[in-house]
């Protein structure tokens, strides 16, 4: 397949990068400084641009077969909803597709899922900007006639922390609300060709 990632460069996204090589696949890697982008590949294509730019967008997404979306700015809130939203801008212009999202757990059904630690600390006071943006991204994603996945990864750990479940309603017990990054990237690249999840939000976690 032709996938074309954006955040490339981000701690999922360069996992991804690296997983949908290994798979097989052609990968465009979308990132604002190319230079940041360690693998050489020849099926790797590293495209520069500006992610809150449709016009810069389309280009790299017009001939994918999939789209996924790995936006990160850490807790400043600034660019996931606007560079989602010009992706999507430039998918529908270029006739639709595959699009998989990496949001958060705890965005809608999906906040029971919290403990008090994730709800009132974490997402209510120093992430509550990084929240809203998730928040905001996935009505951008919701809203759109493409064939999205949104996939709500909980808190990233550098080891996976055991098996991973996904598909889990608000009513889960066990959470641990900890997934290893790689867990997180297979996870999404997983999605590109699977439908079980369409036009779905899905929740993933240890």
């Amino acid at each position: 397949m032709n996938i074309t990632i954006f955040g490339a460069t981000g701690t999922i996204g360069r996992l991804l990068v690296e997983q949908a090589l290994a798979a097989g696949h052609d990968v465009i890697a979308f990132t604002r400084d190319a230079s940041r982008v360690p693998v050489r590949h020849d099926r790797l294509q590293v495209a520069e641009g500006d992610v809150t730019d449709p016009a810069a967008c389309l280009p790299v997404v017009k001939d994918a077969d999939a789209v996924v979306v790995a936006l990160g700015a850490g807790r400043k809130g600034v660019v996931r909803e606007a560079g989602t939203r010009a992706v999507v801008r430039a998918m529908e212009q270029s006739g639709g597709g595959r699009l998989v999202c990496q949001s958060t757990i705890g965005v809608g059904s999906s906040r029971a899922n919290l403990d008090l630690w994730w709800k009132y600390v974490m997402f209510g006071a120093l992430l509550r900007p990084a929240y809203g943006d998730h928040v905001r991204q996935e009505r951008v994603v919701e809203a759109s006639d493409l064939a999205w996945t949104i996939v709500r990864p909980s808190a990233f750990a550098d080891q996976s922390p055991g098996p991973v479940r996904h598909g889990f309603g608000p009513g889960e017990d066990g959470l641990r609300l900890k997934i290893g990054r790689d867990d997180v990237a297979a996870f999404l690249l997983a999605q590109v060709d699977d439908a079980t999840y369409l036009h779905r939000a899905v929740s993933v976690s240890s």
